[in-house]
């Protein structure tokens, strides 16, 4: 499969028959705390638009206070209840839900940057979660990272399976 971008003409009809598909394969959950906060809510909406539903985990008000580990651990454990659950995590740089995500047994966490690292992320790792910086990503580049991430498909190349069965049997 190729790592690269779809050509323009391609992109919103390949687009939007793989959303359809996530769509009717998966569920969905998004969390931030409160630097995550805005762009969660930015999310939500356009994912609304594309009739995706999406499971909001919280926050649910912005508080300052709030702290990103809550919000990852609610997010991975419910992630974690079924293979075909996905979920998407925001913070100031994405990295704080990214490594308390991956504390839960059966979720792979992945932060992505870009598309690249988006299709990489599901591609070779299989990510069932999403993370994203709200604070260096613009809201053009997480609709795409997004979009990406929710179309890709595993490969499930012997290679990747080999290494995600070493993952997790980590103890």
């Amino acid at each position: 499969m190729s790592r690269e971008p779809l050509a323009k003409n391609e992109d919103k009809k390949e687009r939007a028959f793989s959303l359809h598909s996530f769509h009717m394969k998966s569920t969905l959950y998004i969390a931030a705390d409160h630097r995550g906060f805005a762009m969660k809510k930015y999310i939500l909406s356009f994912l609304a638009k594309e009739k995706i539903i999406c499971h909001d985990l919280g926050a649910y008000e912005y508080d300052k206070n709030d702290d990103y580990p809550d919000m990852a651990q609610t997010l991975a454990k419910k992630v974690a209840t079924s293979p075909n659950n996905k979920g998407i995590l925001l913070c100031g740089s994405g990295q704080g839900v990214c490594i308390a995500a991956n504390k839960v047994k059966e979720v792979r966490a992945a932060l992505s940057w870009n598309i690249k690292s988006a299709r990489n992320a599901k591609i070779d790792g299989n990510a069932n979660v999403l993370c994203l910086s709200a604070d260096w990503l613009s809201k053009q580049e997480i609709r795409k990272i997004v979009h990406v991430w929710l179309s890709t498909p595993f490969l499930k190349e012997a290679r990747h399976l080999r290494r995600l069965k070493k993952i997790s049997q980590i103890k």
